[in-house]
């Protein structure tokens, strides 16, 4: 059996999108699941949308991501060079293109583009442009002196115009269409470069790919591809087309919504594994129900088989669930190591962070919410006196003015604030005045914090708040309790 190849073949114009990161992960999986090879290919021929430093935004992204390649423009497998540039200026497209011209499969074209704009029709309600294959008509002696007189050109592909042709998909199964709808399309633009269709053909057949992965959105172009593989007398690789990513108003996955590119979503505080485990269920499930896989667990259980024609939602509170879920695993060391710099924006007071860290551990989504969930550790913000009024623990103004003016005298006289001292003294006072804790942890906690949430009870914030300051709120909170 032929070992499987798979390529990632990103264009370096900017961040990398979510769709072009599952593209990487489904393509890796591919391969690693039969022992394959995953190999990296630069396609940058698009000149005009080149980003500088989009490169290192690719390496640093599978990188991270633990998408490690076997062979790439840094990693020479045989086949390279990896950077279609490079390719190009080896006239590797050019050599080919010029294969297909004398097999009849492709010509010169020299129309200028006045010419080309006019050449307009209508199909299924759209207008579109449609070469008429007016350049194939040309002798052989035409063409010759056109290109001694340096006329400009660019080559297309010379695609019937009657019958049908057919290509299977992996993902959506035999497709057929009218070859009427295949345009001739450019394989050589006339800068020279190939366009992006011809160069991945040509590419993927030298460089031994035996599975292409890519969006849905090149199932139209498929057609085209096979015929170029045809006419090469090449074999046409397996075809895995991904699903649409669309938001949750089923619109396109786009940069408007401010989390369509990895390094948007790591800004926004998810986690790298996190964040490739929620790409992976964009299209695919496993067999079972279970939806937190490691990328080794990934590699494992994926089978391109069970991947989906229908769009992937992307949740974006399933994938904050799921970075939970992974901060609520993560070993604490590694928690505190990324929550410090949260907690050191939203405290400058001399308080103990590793203790507050493992307040917020098991209660954030992602590490931004520390911020809001630990600044009344810095000031006790302003809040209203009917916050003490909680109808389950059977409180209101009056009694937790009671509470709180009993308990300060006896909170003034303890010295031991550590959490199980004060949590005992409550607890006394609690089976003294015959009622349930929280007719007492509620006042108090309200009084401490200030907030009608809070990542701990009573007696852990007042440990961390010390003497001194728990004391000075409460006192704060009977005052409020007496204007009330």
């Amino acid at each position: 059996m032929t070992k499987i190849r798979t390529r990632f073949a990103p264009s370096p114009t900017g961040r990398m999108h979510v769709g072009n990161l599952r593209t990487a992960l489904y393509a890796y999986l591919i391969a690693k699941h039969e022992g394959g090879d995953f190999i990296l290919r630069i396609e940058d021929t698009d000149q005009e949308r080149y980003v500088e430093g989009a490169v290192d935004i690719i390496y640093r992204t599978l990188e991270k991501t633990g998408l490690k390649h076997d062979e790439g423009p840094d990693k020479d497998g045989g086949v390279g060079p990896y950077v279609q540039s490079e390719r190009q200026a080896q006239g590797i497209y050019l050599e080919y293109a010029k294969q297909l011209v004398e097999k009849g499969e492709a010509y010169y074209c020299f129309c200028d583009k006045d010419r080309l704009a006019t050449l307009t029709r209508t199909v299924a309600g759209k207008e579109i442009n449609v070469y008429d294959k007016h350049c194939l008509q040309l002798s052989r002696e035409e063409v010759e002196a056109k290109l001694a007189a340096g006329v400009p050109y660019v080559i297309r592909q010379n695609n019937p115009t009657e019958g049908t042709t057919t290509f299977h998909d992996e993902i959506y199964g035999d497709i057929t269409v009218d070859n009427a709808e295949l345009d001739d399309m450019i394989l050589i633009k006339s800068d020279g470069y190939p366009t992006y269709n011809f160069a991945n053909v040509v590419d993927d057949h030298l460089m031994g790919i035996t599975h292409v992965v890519r969006g849905n959105e090149y199932l139209s172009s498929s057609p085209k591809y096979n015929r170029l593989y045809e006419a090469f007398g090449w074999e046409v690789p397996v075809y895995v087309h991904c699903p649409l990513i669309t938001d949750e108003e089923h619109h396109k996955l786009s940069k408007r919504c401010g989390h369509s590119s990895y390094e948007d979503l790591v800004e926004q505080g998810f986690l790298t594994e996190a964040i490739v485990n929620f790409v992976a269920l964009l299209g695919w499930s496993p067999e079972n129900n279970e939806e937190i896989f490691s990328l080794e667990e990934l590699t494992t259980e994926f089978d391109y088989r069970h991947m989906s024609k229908s769009p992937a939602v992307f949740d974006y509170t399933k994938l904050k669930w799921m970075n939970g879920e992974y901060i609520k695993a993560m070993d604490f060391d590694r928690f505190y190591g990324l929550a410090e710099p949260y907690l050191k924006k939203a405290l400058t007071r001399d308080v103990n962070l590793k203790k507050i860290a493992e307040m917020v551990k098991t209660r954030i989504e992602t590490f931004p919410e520390i911020e809001e969930m630990v600044d009344f550790f810095e000031t006790l913000p302003e809040y209203d006196a009917a916050m003490y009024t909680h109808k389950k623990m059977k409180t209101n103004t009056e009694s937790s003015l009671e509470v709180l003016t009993e308990l300060l005298p006896i909170l003034e006289a303890q010295e031991d604030y550590s959490n199980d001292a004060l949590y005992q003294t409550l607890v006394a006072y609690v089976e003294k005045k015959g009622c349930k804790n929280g007719y007492v942890m509620w006042p108090v906690r309200t009084a401490v914090s200030g907030k009608q949430m809070t990542p701990a009870g009573a007696t852990e914030i007042m440990e961390v708040l010390g003497k001194e300051e728990s004391l000075a709120r409460i006192r704060v909170g009977i005052e409020k309790l007496k204007d009330a």
